[in-house]
């Protein structure tokens, strides 16, 4: 039995709206829009990828934004746990189409590593978006690919952004 919209508390509903936000589409489909055809990557993979970034970025998002309060781990246990499920039910449709078993929430876990890293190796960046753009275009296939870095870039900042928007709007931050 579901429970009523109005019975979930300020952070199941933060959850589920930040879990929304992390697999909605219409911003990967807006910076794919904006890839120029000199773009040396291929671009199902950038597409991919911007998925991904955006969902591990609503995390790491939440856990840096939220860094002192008290909300963060309920918060981000919330949020994972939606996406461990959303990567589940997403693997097991790839196997029955497919016929090969991919862990999405592998495939997760192992980019934020990877992005976590960038982000440890450029420490004294003033801004993280350098470290993360050329590590997206890496994974898109192409590192010195400038469109790719833009968009890896760009995905990552305005995920940021809009996080920070809404836990001021609910008076999180």
């Amino acid at each position: 039995m579901e429970e009523a919209e109005g019975s979930k508390s300020r952070l199941e509903q933060a959850g589920e709206d930040l879990f929304n936000f992390a697999i909605d589409r219409e911003d990967v489909k807006w910076l794919l829009a904006q890839m120029q055809e000199q773009a040396e990557v291929n671009i199902s993979t950038v597409e991919y990828e911007l998925q991904i970034l955006k969902i591990i970025t609503v995390g790491w998002g939440t856990a840096y934004l939220l860094e002192n309060s008290p909300d963060k781990n309920p918060l981000l246990e919330l949020y994972w746990r939606a996406i461990y499920d959303f990567a589940k039910n997403l693997s097991e449709t790839t196997e029955l189409m497919i016929g090969k078993d991919i862990d999405y929430f592998q495939v997760l876990k192992d980019r934020l590593d990877l992005y976590v890293a960038a982000l440890s190796q450029h420490s004294d960046a003033a801004e993280p978006s350098t470290a993360i753009g050329p590590e997206f275009a890496r994974n898109c296939g192409n590192q010195d690919d400038l469109f790719a870095f833009m968009a890896g870039s760009k995905m990552f900042v305005s995920t940021i952004s809009r996080v920070k928007e809404y836990f001021e709007k609910i008076e999180l931050i």
